[in-house]
């Protein structure tokens, strides 16, 4: 006799790092197991769509390869030769590594490392807590958001703009260094029905012909790290041709007249000299938005993730400033909503039990501290011992060169707490099995949208994973870490974390399933002022005290320049590397979350590089080709793919591919640097001179 299994549709929002955090109805087969999962309609920005990756999360979260159980490593590093353990022994050997490297090193040689493989805040910046109350060293988390984070601040005083969904009352939706349709589907839903109810166009900004320029009604393709000079270029056309609303300049802006000035050299011919679009399209398309008063720019991070990011991302912004888009429904800018959530993260961090004198370690330069760089360890003891949490960074980390070495390091000791035995899990000296989502309770805010929520815990995890909380719990207590969070569960800590912030408790955010946040129009639209202390759009950069936290001052901050402007930092080619690479995300993978599913894999296939026709036919490269690129960094191998869709001297490498996955197992960030990026660090991920040749 068939026994029909029990559905049940539960809510929770994803938990991956994109800005969507989409808002899930997910099957629950008789309380143990997941079925479909599909994008909540009562969610109004997720609005019923989810990405195909996430629909498919039941072959994630139980596939047969997750870790099931403590490992302590037996063979050499990287050799994948492990041992079942039990978890007291995984955590008495971290605790006393910890204490080891402690009493030898002092506090600051033990550095917990994680990042945003969840965006759940208790799981997240949980090891936060264990930092602050043993005193080790600090994590400055600059791998994703930093530079563009500065460049938007920089202009409107805070992170924070219209109304994502006010997208379907534009007329014309700027899509900027950013490619939605593989990796903020959510976006295109809103505009694409804005296209179909108004007519609105959508217009593509960036620096190949990806899925997002396919479906635009306008595209304009750019050389890589040349946005700025075609924000100018179109600024130009607007005071010239008499699109600059004078009124809205005088009363929000600071500095127009010395900004029109500055502009009136950087003509339409000037930028098309230095971004490659001709002048006539730089002519049109500032025409298009000044006749269309409901612009909505919707920035991406892509564009930012260059060594003249923060200028670039200021100099987008300031174009909607410039026609007072601002002003109505439908028109402004929008890139994140990081302001306007006002957590109280005391609990989660033990943020109580910080000490300001603690270095904090620059997450992007993990190869240099690792392999013993003064300036990047502060001239403070070396990194003897790490727990890693939520992150893979002997894959996604820049310069890895540099990143292998410094965990090959015999004296270094490594702890990995994951769902699968990564890149970095391989290196470690003990694996940790960790839950996913469904598995555990956490809390939720959405930096595309406006929503929070809580994600309840829906099923149980298999055999011994365990939550990252968890696990802080037990290592707190044989480190003698007696912060009262350590103490509590995940659920009272979300609970307390909620009434603190003046958000009511956890019962009543479960009921409210997703609670909607947006400030009104007036604020979001910033008309009554900006978030500066004078109330003004700068557009004149002040990138010394830009109104966001951060660790200092970094780069070569004193060059940026104050107005929009082409600043000509980028690493340039020369005649040994001829080309400018971009590590673009891919559709199925995001970061390397997805490596693993069958589903990813098959989609993407092996890794690739995009090449313009007349370039590969002058490297004798034909379709199909391996090839090898190349920099003083290093080296890696992938498939060509001709491509018409990138400009001459372009490439594009989709990615996060497990460096195993390309022949000769160098991943592409052997190629990205790890310098830090002006004004707050951050790294340069797309803005990389190569050379290429036939392998």
């Amino acid at each position: 006799m068939n026994v029909q299994s029990k559905i049940a549709i539960r809510h929770s929002t994803c938990p991956h790092d994109c800005p969507s955090a989409c808002g899930l109805d997910i099957e629950v087969i008789d309380g143990r197991s997941i079925g479909r999962v599909r994008g909540s309609k009562q969610q109004t920005y997720t609005a019923g769509v989810v990405c195909a990756k996430v629909a498919r999360y039941a072959e994630r979260i139980h596939h047969p390869e997750r870790l099931m159980y403590p490992m302590r490593r037996t063979g050499p590093k990287g050799s994948g030769q492990f041992a079942r353990i039990t978890w007291d022994e995984a955590l008495d050997e971290i605790a006393a590594r910890f204490d080891e490297a402690e009493r030898d090193f002092g506090a600051e040689s033990v550095w917990p490392y994680y990042y945003a493989g969840t965006m759940g805040l208790v799981m997240r910046d949980g090891l936060n807590r264990l930092t602050h109350e043993k005193k080790y060293s600090r994590f400055y988390g600059t791998i994703c958001s930093t530079i563009a984070w500065a460049g938007f601040a920089a202009g409107t005083g805070k992170i924070a703009g219209v109304d994502p969904r006010e997208m379907v009352k534009s007329d014309l939706i700027v899509i900027w260094g950013t490619n939605p349709v593989s990796t903020q589907v959510n976006v295109m839903t809103h505009a694409t029905k804005a296209r179909k109810e108004r007519g609105a166009k959508i217009a593509a900004i960036d620096i190949y012909d990806n899925d997002t320029m396919k479906q635009a009604d306008i595209k304009i393709l750019l050389r890589p790290g040349t946005d700025g000079a075609f924000a100018c270029g179109v600024m130009h056309v607007l005071f010239r041709d008499g699109f600059a609303d004078r009124a809205y300049l005088e009363k929000f802006t600071d500095a127009s007249p010395e900004l029109e000035a500055h502009l009136a050299t950087r003509t339409p011919e000037w930028a098309s000299n230095i971004c490659g679009v001709p002048a006539a399209e730089i002519e049109a398309f500032a025409h298009l938005i000044g006749n269309t008063p409901r612009s909505f720019f919707r920035l991406g991070y892509g564009f930012t993730r260059s060594r003249n990011g923060a200028a670039q991302m200021h100099a987008a912004l300031c174009i909607p400033a410039v026609t007072g888009a601002w002003q109505h429904e439908g028109g402004g800018a929008f890139f994140n909503n990081g302001a306007i959530w006002k957590f109280d993260k005391t609990l989660i961090e033990g943020l109580d039990a910080i000490d300001p004198k603690v270095r904090r370690l620059d997450q992007s330069r993990i190869g240099r501290i690792l392999t013993g760089d003064a300036d990047a360890l502060q001239n403070g003891p070396p990194v003897k011992a790490m727990l890693i949490q939520n992150t893979n960074p002997i894959t996604v980390a820049p310069e890895q060169a540099l990143v292998r070495q410094g965990f090959m390091r015999d004296d270094l000791f490594v702890a990995v707490h994951e769902q699968f035995m990564t890149e970095t899990a391989m290196m470690a000296d003990l694996v940790l099995p960790a839950t996913m989502f469904m598995e555990h309770d956490d809390l939720y805010y959405g930096g595309g949208h406006q929503h929070i929520s809580v994600g309840a815990k829906l099923i149980d995890a298999p055999e011994e994973c365990r939550s990252n909380h968890a696990v802080l719990q037990g290592l707190a207590a044989r480190l003698g870490a007696t912060h009262r969070g350590f103490a509590m569960t995940s659920r009272e800590i979300i609970d307390e974390t909620l009434r603190s912030s003046g958000r009511g408790g956890i019962d009543e955010l479960e009921t409210d399933i997703w609670r909607d946040l947006q400030p009104d129009f007036r604020a979001s639209h910033y008309l009554d002022g900006f978030a500066h202390a004078d109330g003004k759009f700068h557009f004149k950069a002040d990138w010394a005290n830009v109104p966001l936290a951060n660790a200092g001052l970094m780069g070569a901050w004193e060059d940026m320049p104050s107005f929009p402007d082409h600043w000509a930092v980028i690493e340039a080619i020369d005649e040994a590397h001829p080309f400018r690479l971009a590590t673009s995300p891919s559709r199925s993978f995001l970061n390397t979350s997805f490596n693993e599913t069958p589903s990813s894999q098959a989609r993407e296939g092996a890794p690739t590089v995009m090449i313009h026709p007349v370039d590969a036919a002058d490297h004798g490269i034909a379709d199909g080709d391996a090839v090898m690129l190349g920099n003083p960094r290093g080296e890696t191998t992938l498939t060509a793919r001709v491509f018409d869709g990138v400009r001459r001297g372009v490439l594009i490498a989709e990615s996060i591919f497990p460096n195993k996955s390309h022949l000769g197992g160098r991943g592409i960030n052997m190629l990205t640097g790890g310098e830090a990026v002006a004004p707050y660090g951050g790294a340069a991920f797309h803005d990389n001179k190569v050379w290429v040749k036939k392998a």
